[in-house]
């Protein structure tokens, strides 16, 4: 079995009247790509924000390659090597794209952030390289408010492999994004995460999404994983179809 990159055990927290997490126990394996799924307000966001440290949980504990993460800050976790992307892409749009890439390089390697500066990092040709990866090389030196929504989730996920990670989580990755464009978008992205070897766990809506692309599924109800299994299985269940898909 392929090794445990992320273990979370016993996590719980809610907010007010609201339980978020009820106990969660999963293990993300190495180079898997990892499904979750649920209804709205199950608490697949809140788990994303546990493991990268932007929520600290009020019961249980999460491990990144066997070290207890819990109570790190978002920054220390992603030096660590868990990447996030978010729904809404998380970028300067009054930067160019390689500025963008460079700024992350940057803020990673302690190199001077200044935009003078970042003209001669030496990381350019890395981000290059990484623009070519996800198909954006040619958007490089324009401005990232002037790419469409597809563009611009690409580069997102560009800058979070700037990081090296060796775990990427992904909220909807392709939220926003016209339905034509969809599958070219996450042909994309899975072919650049299985070439830098990169982990994935992704929070999706979209069954066709995930029997495509996912290795594995958890499923998430009322703040509780209610089965884990492979799309095949999962997506055939009564009850997922009934409670989850709305078959």
């Amino acid at each position: 079995m392929a090794n445990v990159l992320l273990s979370a055990k016993g996590i719980k927290i809610r907010f007010g009247g609201v339980i978020a997490a009820d106990g969660i126990d999963l293990d993300v394996h190495e180079g898997e790509n990892l499904a979750i799924i649920g209804p709205n307000g199950a608490g697949k966001t809140t788990f994303l924000n546990i493991s990268t440290g932007y929520l600290r949980p009020q019961a249980g504990s999460v491990s990144f390659l066997g070290r207890d993460i819990t109570a790190q800050l978002p920054r220390t976790i992603t030096k660590l090597g868990i990447a996030r992307a978010f729904q809404i892409p998380q970028l300067f749009l009054d930067q160019t794209v390689m500025e963008n890439m460079l700024i992350a390089a940057a803020s990673l390697r302690g190199h001077p952030s200044g935009l003078k500066a970042l003209s001669s990092l030496p990381e350019r040709p890395e981000m290059e390289r990484l623009l070519d990866l996800v198909g954006v090389k040619e958007y490089a030196e324009r401005k990232a408010r002037e790419l469409p929504e597809g563009q611009r989730k690409l580069v997102d996920i560009a800058l979070a492999l700037a990081l090296k990670p060796k775990l990427l989580l992904m909220d909807e990755p392709t939220s926003g994004v016209a339905s034509s464009e969809k599958f070219g978008i996450m042909d994309i992205l899975t072919t650049a995460l299985a070439k830098e070897k990169v982990t994935s766990v992704f929070v999706e809506h979209d069954m066709d999404m995930v029997e495509r692309y996912a290795n594995r599924v958890a499923v998430w109800s009322m703040g509780k994983i209610q089965k884990v299994g492979t799309p095949a299985e999962v997506l055939a269940d009564p009850k997922v179809r009934e409670h989850v898909i709305g078959i």
